[in-house]
């Protein structure tokens, strides 16, 4: 079986750990690239654009045979994305905007070697409870969602604010492992590597 390292082109530590959990080892390479929306990006072509932009720094830093695997995480409600907010009223805005409400997920994951790539789009629903402003002071205290997008982590704390879920609970963490799996095998690079025997 093969043992091929990939490279990750991002400093999650989410991504690193999702891999992980499928025992596909990573070496982190994260890519430094502008993340703000263009004029106009629809939140689907933000994601793609970002994971691509992503994807092409990490094989231009990595070896020329190296896999790489980028990916770019939205959480978007009524058409506009919430990244990480920039302070703590900004974070209580989106929370009280999230509060009882289904918002979209969108992750796009793209691997690549050399001038090869492969790329795929996961799209969840995720649903809200009603948060009042007590809940979402004490939430932000906890520090989970300083850097977060969305001002969330759905694997964290935050799980108890989720109500119903349509979709990839990995892809909404930000890497769907279905799809992700399914890339690398085109790339010879399976999953369970480091879990078999």
């Amino acid at each position: 079986m093969s043992t091929e390292m990939l490279v990750l082109a991002s400093a999650s530590p989410r991504r690193r750990e999702l891999l992980a959990q499928i025992g596909v080892p990573v070496q982190v390479q994260p890519a430094d690239v502008d993340e703000r929306v263009l004029d106009g990006e629809t939140p689907l072509a933000y994601v793609e654009r970002i994971a691509r932009t992503k994807l092409d720094a990490g094989l231009r830093a990595a070896a020329p045979d190296a896999v790489v695997l980028a990916a770019d995480t939205a959480v978007v409600l009524d058409q506009r994305i919430l990244g990480k907010p920039k302070d703590a009223e900004d974070a209580k805005n989106m929370l009280a905007a999230l509060s009882g409400r289904c918002h979209q997920v969108i992750t796009a994951v793209v691997v690549g070697q050399g001038t090869r790539q492969r790329s795929a789009v996961v799209s969840s629903h995720v649903t809200f409870a009603r948060l009042d402003a007590a809940t979402i002071e004490a939430y932000w205290q906890t520090a989970e969602p300083r850097d977060k997008a969305g001002a969330y982590a759905i694997q964290g704390l935050a799980a108890v604010f989720i109500e119903r879920l349509e979709g990839s609970y990995s892809g909404v963490v930000g890497l769907p492992l279905k799809e992700t799996a399914e890339l690398l095998q085109e790339f010879a690079i399976p999953c369970w590597q480091t879990l078999a025997g």
